[in-house]
């Protein structure tokens, strides 16, 4: 079941994860130990995770390994890049407006 991104990561305890996992791969008894939050509630927010492509998990043993994945990524960088480049061209008309009104000693 594919998910929309960015309802996927406007949950603050599923951002909290992908926070602790851009550091690195995690257990879930670290993530719960992190996040300070029930086993059962991590699970969840990573099954969530795990369902929309943000990470992946690797088995070992009894325990579940989880990592970030880029793609989902790239597809909000895709949906927010016009905007950033919407933000660069303000404020660049601003440091000029800014750079004209400078009295300089």
């Amino acid at each position: 079941m594919a998910s929309d991104p960015f309802s996927v990561v406007a949950e603050p305890q599923r951002r909290r994860i992908l926070e602790r996992l851009r550091a690195g791969e995690a257990t879930v008894g670290e993530l719960v130990e992190h996040l300070e939050l029930p086993q059962p509630a991590v699970s969840k927010h990573l099954r969530v995770l795990r369902e929309a492509g943000f990470v992946t998990c690797e088995v070992a043993g009894q325990q579940r390994i989880y990592r970030l994945d880029a793609a989902p990524f790239r597809q909000l960088e895709g949906w927010l890049t016009p905007y950033l480049r919407l933000w660069d061209h303000h404020l660049d008309a601003l440091a000029r407006h800014l750079d004209r009104k400078d009295p300089s000693p």
